[in-house]
């Protein structure tokens, strides 16, 4: 099994799909049905394109992304190229990468052994789909920010055709992306919470522009000869389709914009139903799992989603963090009376101390380490008692009588 937040995670990915290094056959049309299919187009992927199937039980919504955004990477890599060794393919995400985010002199870097090129892109990846710091926004906002990944995708495109990301495309993408959603909005007839929603998450993902900046009074305006791709059409209305469902009904006047864009992008017009038709599908399948669509309550939101989170980190090291707590007798009475009363404030103190130092010993609880990490405390202990062998629990109800 894989998982996608431990160090060789992208060869142990390529070891089980087996793919084999021969001339990729593929159709840039049939290409980006299946990613869209995926719901990777639309920032919530719900399964991937590959040969064989991926077990995902217990994994985040970020591990499902950073794989989501390999295979896809992987497979316009095949599109262009037609090559399918996937040492080749990690030579030219690197050198995508770096051309797309340089890094300056770092002499530690220069001192240390230099990683392998598997575990380089795994770094790469894993800073690309955490693109927000804010601990709340990342849970809530990751719908829109992972819809904006796609646009790596046509960018490694234009690398891999022209050995280099030409100037400002991607600059050039996004504010068309930002353009085509405000004009999106501006035809609807009823506005909505999700309106405001859907521009301040939009804010909260985009590198380069600003709503505030983009200045497009008209679709006529939009400069869209600049993109000659059907990958870049097709995804452009895509995002209009995206922003026009907030509400979930299709005015006249936005069908009309729809077509309008389509005719203006030259995409069949049948093919602009089928892409509406498919938003709609998709949203409504998985509109429950969606974070955009769960606007009454942001705040249970995050809880909800931080205590899935937290539960599969301690579920996945149960068996050092039980031992860990066993053998700290102090930590394991402090536990005990946190089940029966409420704790002192100084007891409190030496509790998330001695939490924090056993999190220390473990890496993939060094989240608690975090600015902001001791919110996630009270989840912890919430967990800790359900780790804890059975005899733990039946000595308290001892104890209690």
């Amino acid at each position: 099994m894989i998982n996608p937040s431990t160090n060789g995670w992208i060869d142990k990915f390529f070891l089980q799909q087996q793919p084999l290094p021969l001339p990729v056959v593929i159709y840039s049309k049939e290409f980006y049905l299946n990613v869209r299919h995926t719901g990777f187009i639309y920032g919530h992927t719900v399964e991937f394109d590959t040969d064989k199937p991926i077990n995902t039980k217990g994994w985040t919504t970020q591990e499902i992304t950073k794989v989501a955004l390999l295979n896809t990477l992987y497979g316009v890599f095949g599109l262009i190229t037609h090559d399918g060794n996937p040492k080749d393919f990690i030579e030219k995400a690197n050198g995508f990468y770096k051309q797309m985010n340089p890094e300056g002199f770092n002499l530690l870097k220069k001192m240390l052994p230099e990683a392998s090129a598997s575990h380089r892109l795994e770094e790469m990846i894993d800073e690309r789909v955490q693109t927000n710091d804010n601990i709340i926004s990342k849970n809530f906002s990751h719908i829109l920010t992972n819809a904006l990944l796609f646009m790596d995708v046509l960018a490694f495109r234009q690398y891999l055709l022209h050995k280099e990301i030409p100037v400002n495309y991607l600059k050039k993408l996004e504010e068309t992306i930002i353009s085509i959603v405000s004009l999106a909005l501006k035809t609807k007839t009823v506005k909505s919470n999700y309106d405001d929603l859907l521009i301040k998450l939009f804010e909260s993902s985009v590198r380069y522009s600003k709503f505030s900046k983009i200045n497009v009074e008209n679709i006529e305006m939009l400069e869209l000869e600049y993109f000659a791709s059907n990958l870049e059409k097709n995804y452009l209305l895509d995002m209009a389709g995206m922003a026009m469902w907030s509400d979930g009904i299709l005015e006249q006047k936005e069908s009309d914009f729809l077509f309008k864009l389509s005719d203006l992008l030259e995409i069949d017009r049948g093919y602009a139903i089928q892409s509406i038709e498919s938003i709609d599908d998709f949203i409504h399948k998985y509109k429950q799992e969606i974070p955009y669509f769960k606007y009454s309550n942001p705040v249970k939101h995050f809880y909800d989603q931080t205590t899935q989170n937290v539960q599969i980190l301690l579920t996945r090291n149960k068996n050092r963090l039980v031992k860990e707590i066993m053998e700290s007798g102090e930590l394991m009475k402090l536990i005990a009376y946190s089940t029966q009363r409420d704790l002192s404030d100084k007891e409190k103190k030496k509790m998330k101390k001695q939490l924090l130092d056993i999190c220390k010993s473990i890496p993939s609880l060094t989240i608690f380490l975090l600015p902001g990490g001791g919110l996630l405390l009270p989840i912890l202990i919430k967990f800790i008692p359900q780790l804890l062998p059975s005899a733990f629990n039946e000595n308290l109800d001892i104890d209690t009588e």
